[in-house]
């Protein structure tokens, strides 16, 4: 038996870091260096958001060889050293967990557990299990929320996520996370920040008034947060985003955003970085010589001084000052240059 383990929940500002390098990945140099471009337009995806329940992550995992195991977060769980209870639960509800595998396997044309292992996930909550939430007023109960296929002894198999909405057995506490109040957003990389306050907004209410407990019968019951998921190029991206009273940090997970300032950051950037300008400082930068990447700094530097001397007036009138709409200058003359460079 080994431990296969949950992976940890990122943040909204990683998820983007991690789209942009998929989408303006573009293969490997001579050296197997990773070439990128920029100028590679980003798409919009919907992303569908769960509610996050404040208890402890759990799972079972099985394949032919060793049956079924309990986990925690960190590690194998049994009666005799359990994680608050859950390896009790598994062991006194054997028979439901056999069958949510065999329904998988159903579900799955191809999947054989004599070769993979199965691992569902999901979080043990409940009376006392964590405090100050709605949820810790309920029997302690499993809610489903994945389920991965992995093999955990051949190194060149790369685990992947499978269809999980199904899976549940309400009369013996085992529900799934879907049936519960979900939300969906659309976010486009080409602006995410713009997707923020939705996002706190949907996490404000859900700390208000935890949809979960709410359906158990708990009014005003406390609730932790949203964890957001959505599906690009193979891989499953999910970031969480937590109310004021569940960050570990003294400010939101997320800061709210000036949708009015970015608008106007966005207008301000079409506006400055033209293809004249953009000519102008290609000639400034490279003269004669052809564009060379090695020297994109110089000219992304060239384009931000220029726009700050030539139209600070502008900014003037519009209220933003040069700190405000340098990073999205600099984004547009770089996807610009690599338009040209990709050219040459």
């Amino acid at each position: 038996m080994k431990h296969i383990s949950y992976p940890s929940i990122e943040q909204f500002r990683n998820i983007i870091a991690n789209i942009n390098r998929m989408v303006n990945f573009t293969g490997l140099d001579d050296n197997g260096e990773a070439i990128y471009d920029p100028s590679i337009p980003k798409p919009t995806l919907k992303f569908k958001g769960t509610v996050k329940l404040h208890g402890t992550n759990a799972g079972i995992s099985f394949n032919s060889r060793e049956g079924m195991w309990a986990q925690s977060r960190e590690n194998i769980i049994t009666v005799d050293k359990d994680n608050a209870g859950f390896a009790f639960f598994v062991e006194s509800n054997k028979t439901i967990f056999y069958s949510l595998i065999d329904s998988i396997i159903d579900h799955n044309i191809g999947l054989d557990y004599l070769d993979h292992t199965i691992s569902i996930y999901g979080e043990w909550a409940g009376k006392g299990i964590q405090k100050g939430v709605g949820i810790s007023e309920i029997e302690k109960s499993f809610f489903i929320f994945g389920v991965k296929v992995s093999k955990p002894d051949d190194k060149d198999f790369i685990a992947y996520w499978i269809d999980s909405s199904y899976l549940k057995s309400p009369e013996n506490r085992i529900y799934n996370i879907e049936d519960f109040q979900t939300f969906e957003i659309d976010v486009d990389f080409n602006m995410p920040q713009l997707a923020q306050n939705k996002f706190i907004e949907i996490t404000e209410a859900v700390e208000k008034e935890c949809p979960v407990a709410k359906s158990f019968g708990i009014s005003e019951g406390l609730g932790e947060g949203v964890v957001w998921s959505t599906e690009f190029k193979g891989s499953v991206h999910r970031f969480k985003v937590k109310g004021e009273k569940h960050s570990v940090s003294k400010v939101k997970t997320l800061a709210s955003v000036d949708v009015e300032k970015l608008n106007s950051i966005n207008q301000f950037v079409d506006y400055a970085v033209t293809e004249n300008r953009f000519n102008q400082g290609i000639e400034k930068v490279f003269g004669d010589s052809e564009i060379d990447i090695k020297k994109i700094g110089d000219f992304l530097r060239w384009m931000v001084t220029d726009i700050n001397k030539e139209e600070l007036d502008t900014m003037i009138e519009n209220n933003l000052e040069p700190k405000d709409v340098s990073k999205y200058v600099s984004n547009k003359s770089r996807e610009m240059f690599f338009t040209a460079y990709n050219k040459v």
